[in-house]
């Protein structure tokens, strides 16, 4: 099992992934993102309370880890749309996971 023996390198990987999934929104992107392509307000509406602010640099950090795209389309005004890559296709399972082991902590806490 990959938990056991605090190996330095199982933490610095794990410490990459964190790194590049860090804060609340970057998943909750991911998982908007993962139906198709879309456009900034697009995303900002399904990303609950997330401020176009904050949105705009998630987006940046995001497709700096090659996580997403950004393509700019030649009309007027620009159109900009954002997709997710195969390598952000691959937090698919993590994504799912999280979903289930969420799901099982608020019948936990909150007995809903």
């Amino acid at each position: 099992m990959l938990t056991r023996g605090g190996c330095p390198r199982n933490m610095m990987s794990i410490r990459d992934a964190l790194e590049a999934l860090e804060g609340k929104w970057k998943l909750l992107i991911l998982f908007s993102l993962a139906n198709g392509p879309k456009r900034f307000k697009a995303i900002s509406k399904e990303v609950e309370g997330i401020s176009d602010k904050i949105l705009s640099k998630e987006l940046k950090h995001l497709e700096l880890n090659a996580l997403i795209t950004r393509q700019v389309y030649d009309t007027f005004p620009p159109t900009v749309e954002y997709a997710i890559t195969p390598h952000g296709q691959s937090l698919e399972k993590v994504m799912e996971e999280l979903h289930f082991w969420g799901l099982a902590h608020r019948k936990k806490i909150m007995g809903k």
